[in-house]
Parts: structure tokens; sequence; C-alpha cells
């Protein structure tokens, strides 16, 4: 009687296993049917497009997101900025107009906001983020002002930055910190928590501190960098949303302008258009 009970208890429990086994079995077959079909349609693909002519496989398709939304925050770049395609605006970010985020950099709205106010230049491979928690329990957001020049590699992570401020190449400005108008940040210079930086002053070091007032050729200095930085941003923005067929053409045009008459008449040159083709 036992050996029978037992029997028929197992039972159940085989026949789960061996509907488990079959259901892996039919999961790998299908696994291995779909990677055939994809295989076979990338096959295709690319044989398509290899009977198009010389220009496949030319025009990439960029993968990466210069802006993303977190949650229910997403980012705010007014038409007139421009943001550099390699850039990352991700979560509660706002851009004014005429501001430049270059490439690299990183712009990070996650727990809390960014604001860039209008005229200002975030150089490359900067990156600003905000505070949900630190040491004195604060949340922070992060602040720049108007026409405001951040040099490369910098990093701005909950402070606060006033408008026609100058921040060097590879400074740290920290949580808490706040930049008042016209002031200088030097180059590598560490501003630590809850720093008060007055305005028209220069500071520096690790820890930053006071070196000297800002000169009047700084300040000038710092308004003509963010409408140089505001004007080469344009340009940028104008090469970054040309097509394959545009930039195909300007290759020829450079190509063609470097040659001589003479050399054009012996080779019987093909004269190009004056005007730029029109892509599909």
């Amino acid at each position: 009687r036992r050996s029978l009970s037992l029997s028929s208890s197992s039972k159940p429990f085989s026949d789960f296993i061996s509907l488990t086994k079959k259901r892996m079995v039919m999961g790998r077959a299908l696994y291995s049917v779909g990677f055939w079909i994809r295989e076979t349609g990338q096959a295709l693909d690319r044989l398509g497009c290899r009977l198009q002519g010389k220009n496949h496989f030319r025009e990439q398709l960029s993968r990466h997101r210069t802006l993303m939304n977190v949650f229910d925050k997403s980012p705010s770049v007014d038409k007139q900025a421009f943001v550099a395609p390699s850039a990352s605006l991700i979560g509660n970010v706002h851009v004014g107009p005429a501001s430049s985020i270059w490439y690299g950099c990183v712009l990070r709205g996650d727990a809390n906001s960014i604001s860039v106010g209008a005229g200002t230049n975030i150089q490359d491979n900067t990156l600003v983020h905000v505070a949900k928690s630190n040491l004195s329990g604060k949340v922070l957001p992060t602040l720049i002002g108007d026409n405001v020049t951040i040099g490369h590699s910098a990093v701005l992570h909950g402070c606060t930055v006033d408008d026609g401020s100058y921040i060097g190449a590879s400074a740290t400005v920290l949580d808490g910190a706040h930049v008042e108008k016209q002031a200088m940040v030097e180059s590598g210079a560490l501003v630590r928590q809850n720093t008060r930086i007055p305005s028209g002053e220069v500071w520096g070091g690790n820890p930053a501190r006071f070196l000297r007032k800002v000169t009047e050729e700084e300040k000038a200095f710092f308004s003509s960098s963010a409408v140089d930085c505001s004007n080469l941003a344009q340009a940028h923005a104008g090469e970054n949303t040309k097509n394959l067929d545009e930039t195909d053409f300007k290759k020829l045009l450079y190509k063609k302008n470097s040659r001589d008459a003479e050399y054009d008449s012996v080779l019987s040159d093909l004269s190009l258009s004056e005007h730029v083709p029109k892509s599909a």
C-alpha cells in the first residue's frame, strides 16, 4: 500500500518535470527560428544596400539618444539652442535660447532639475548633475544663469552659477556652492560644499580660495567668449543637420575648387551644379 501511494504521489511531479522539459525544448526551438529569421533579414538588407550602388552603408544610424526621459521628466531645449549629437540631456533639464551644449557633455536631471539660461556655453565633456542626498540633507537643483562659460571637463553638482560667470576647464563646483555674477573659478579648482564666491572675484586652488579681483579685461573676455561660442555653435548646428547628399556635394565642391582650369580641361571634369541636391 505504501509503495502504491508513493508511486501515485510522484506521478504528478514527474508529469510536471516532463512538461517543463518540453517547454524548454520548444523555447529553444522558437529562439533558433527567430534567430534564423533575423539573420536572413539582415543578410537581405545588406544585399539590397549593395544593389543600391556606391553609397550603401555610408549613412550610419546613431543609436545614441541626445534627449532622454526619466519617468515623467523630459528635457526642454529652446529651438535656438545647440545640443551636440554626442551630448546627453537626461530628465528634468531646461536649456535656454542661444545656449550651446558641446560634445560629450552629460546633463543629468534625474533626481532634481537643471536650468541653463540664455547664451550660456557648456563645453566638451562637462558633467552637470543635481543633489538628492548629501551631508547637509538638502535636495538641490543646479542653476546656471545667462552668458556663462563653463570650460571643458568641468563638474557642476547641485550648485548655482550666476550670470556672466566663468568656470575654468576641469574645475569642480560642489553641492550648495554659489558663484555670483561675473566671478571666475580657475581651471582645476575645487569649490567645496556651501562655498559662496562673491561677484567679481577670482578663486582657485584645491580647495578654492580667494585670489584677486576680476579685471575689466577679464570681464570683457567673459562677455565676448559667450558670444563667440554662441556664434560658433550655429555653424556646428548647420554641419550636424546635413544629410549624406549635402555632405558628398560639399566634398566634390572642395575637390573641384582645389583644381585649376588646366587640370579640369585635361581630365574633362564634369561641371558641378551650383545648388546642393535635395534629398529624397
